[in-house]
């Protein structure tokens, strides 16, 4: 896909900059009574779409084994929506500076995914960017085991998302899952890349 026409489609999937989502979380339905009582904290992460001549990939980490929130899983750079954050966007591309060492310059924010929940009691804002094709991660190894990019096309292919069914909190519950050489990409991070999904086929019907 031309980088114009990709950015065109991203673009059109996204909430705007200056409008964050302010609505219920997008997986609200599955995490109902499993929630401490009291307000979720405010996180963001960054969705990075790296557009390389050979297809389009999203950028993705997996966090080291010893942090004290989801140590060893696969996500998106990013965490707590600090005070002095002017906005969700710029705590997103702080965090990914911070752990990835993105630059500002470096990426093209787009617009917001839906707000996700997690189980540890975070209301996770997704942005959208475009990330620079000629970008060299330097993990911080104090937060970052790896940095790797899974290719666009097998994300939005119905086909390697998996629907796990589990019996917990008194009721069946489904938790997504994408498969990628030897990573395992699940739960909210593969709750986010599913709703990027859902979002361009509703944006663009008939090209996802």
């Amino acid at each position: 896909m031309p980088l114009a026409a990709l950015v065109e489609s991203l673009r059109l999937a996204v909430h705007p900059l200056d409008r964050p989502p302010a609505g219920e979380p997008w997986n609200l339905h599955e995490l109902d009574g499993l929630l401490s009582p009291g307000e979720p904290r405010a996180a963001a992460v960054l969705v990075g779409v790296m557009a390389h001549a050979d297809g389009p990939s999203v950028l993705l980490t997996r966090r080291h084994d010893g942090l004290r929130h989801h140590a060893g899983q696969v996500s998106f750079p990013g965490g707590r929506i600090e005070s002095f954050d002017p906005s969700p966007a710029a705590a997103a591309l702080r965090e990914a500076r911070e752990e990835v060492g993105l630059q500002a310059a470096q990426a093209t924010a787009l617009g917001y995914l839906d707000p996700m929940l997690t189980i540890t009691g975070f209301r996770v804002l997704p942005l959208l960017a475009l990330i620079e094709p000629d970008f060299a991660p330097r993990p911080d190894p104090g937060e970052v085991a790896e940095v790797f990019e899974v290719p666009l096309d097998l994300l939005l292919d119905p086909a390697r998302l998996e629907k796990i069914e589990l019996q917990f909190g008194g009721r069946p519950r489904h938790v997504l899952q994408y498969r990628y050489d030897q990573q395992r990409i699940w739960g909210v991070t593969a709750s986010i890349l599913f709703n990027l999904r859902e979002r361009l086929a509703h944006a663009i019907p008939g090209r996802i």
